[in-house]
């Protein structure tokens, strides 16, 4: 005997989620889902500030690291001149 598999249906489809204003803004967009990157945060000021902080520390991370090959290849020559 034979199973036979029903065919594949969609899921039902949730009318809250359906309704709601990126479901709608995606619609309008062209999009299949509701999906629209940046989201919705009420309150971004706490995120920005932790963005600075990192911005901050990765440019002193940048010039602490060029500087250092700078002092480094001094030294080296430095120290083949004297030898």
């Amino acid at each position: 005997m034979t199973e036979t598999i029903p065919p594949a249906t969609d899921p039902p489809i949730d009318q809250d989620l359906y309704d709601s204003p990126r479901a709608a803004l995606a619609r309008a967009r062209g999009l299949n889902a509701p999906y629209i990157s940046g989201g919705e945060d009420p309150n971004p000021g706490p995120a920005l500030d932790v963005d600075r902080k990192f911005g901050r520390l990765l440019l002193v991370m940048v010039i602490g690291i060029v500087l250092a090959g700078f002092v480094i290849g001094i030294a080296i020559a430095l120290a083949e001149g004297i030898l």
